[in-house]
């Protein structure tokens, strides 16, 4: 209800606006045209009598005024005021009304954000924070923004943001960091990264944290920071474009299975948790390839060891993450079988 009386307040604004020329121009032109008739003056000094007139400044008639130019100036001049105040009373309802707006966005965001648990933090919505928030969105998963530049915030409405410092621990704390499940920095520089990176890992331990690398040499400093991944864009960057000349179709078939443009077949990655009935079972004893039409590319050890495309005899153990390959409705059956549910 109020969002539709906001949107009907502004639309009534909005007609003001274009009504206040129009207003200043006939009034300009009104008393120009009624010196010129009553009181015989040419166009430039009619104009300059209209115009001192409204203005209220004070300066010298261009002639002493007849009876009825008087009474035509003491009209010219209530309207005159009455259109100024007109054209101030609307400007100030803009102000107030953009700040009031700006008000309920704020609290309308923190209330949703109060809500939010198991949520991703993205720092940083440059080029490619914006391109992240953009990929996780298809997904449906619930995520704040951290930035500091204005000018750069969304303007998508649905998107919760935080306008401030992601170096600051207040500002992580606001963004819920101690319930979020995981964290992206990407923030221009290396010594922003490591101290989101220093700070969210102080406030949360258990967070997944992914951060950004512009020198080779930052890497093993974030990590040692506490960042689970760190990703340089260069050096991906690099890969990429080697590989598309060296393997355009491998290329294409990654793209094709990872990239959110493309959600009919995906790579996705299932953990395997305690009561799934695949535990203990082989590949083929699961049926996955069979019931599911999956193919498991890898399975990742609950010690950190991958093994890479596993025959149809390798058991799936608990604790297991399986990399798989299959059409997307397929895989969230197998997510929920592999969560037991």
């Amino acid at each position: 209800m109020l969002h539709i009386f906001s949107i009907t307040f502004m639309s009534l604004i909005r007609k003001k606006i274009f009504l206040i020329p129009f207003l200043l121009f006939f009034i300009l032109l009104a008393g120009t045209i009624g010196y010129m008739y009553l009181e015989e003056m040419q166009f430039l000094d009619a104009l300059y009598m209209t115009v001192i007139t409204l203005a209220t400044v004070g300066f010298r008639e261009v002639k002493d005024l007849s009876e009825i130019g008087k009474i035509f100036t003491i009209i010219l001049i209530l309207s005159g005021f009455g259109i100024f105040t007109y054209a101030l009373t609307v400007g100030a309802r803009i102000i107030i009304e953009g700040e009031i707006k700006e008000v309920f966005k704020k609290r309308k965001m923190e209330k949703r954000l109060e809500n939010f648990s198991e949520h991703y933090i993205v720092c940083g919505y440059g080029r490619m924070g914006s391109i992240i928030v953009k990929e996780l969105l298809v997904y449906n998963l619930p995520l704040v923004i951290i930035e500091k530049n204005k000018s750069n915030l969304p303007e998508n409405e649905g998107i919760v943001y935080i306008e401030g410092d992601a170096t600051s621990d207040d500002v992580l704390k606001k963004a819920g960091v101690q319930r979020a499940k995981a964290l992206i920095t990407v923030l221009p520089s290396d010594a922003e990264n490591l101290y989101v990176v220093l700070s969210a890992r102080a406030l949360n331990e258990n967070l997944f944290i992914v951060a950004r690398a512009v020198e080779k040499e930052a890497e093993a400093k974030l990590i040692r920071a506490g960042a689970n991944r760190v990703v340089s864009p260069y050096l991906i960057g690099g890969l990429r474009i080697a590989h598309t000349v060296l393997r355009p179709t491998v290329v294409d078939f990654l793209e094709f299975a990872t990239s959110a443009d493309y959600l009919e077949i995906q790579i996705e990655e299932v953990e395997v948790l305690k009561g799934s009935p695949l535990i203990g079972k082989t590949i083929a004893q699961s049926g996955l390839g069979k019931d599911l039409e999956v193919i498991i590319v890898g399975i990742k050890r609950a010690d950190g060891k991958m093994k890479f495309n596993p025959t149809s005899q390798t058991i799936i153990k608990e604790g297991d993450t399986l990399i798989v390959l299959g059409k997307t409705d397929k895989l969230i059956m197998l997510e929920k079988i592999a969560q037991g549910k």
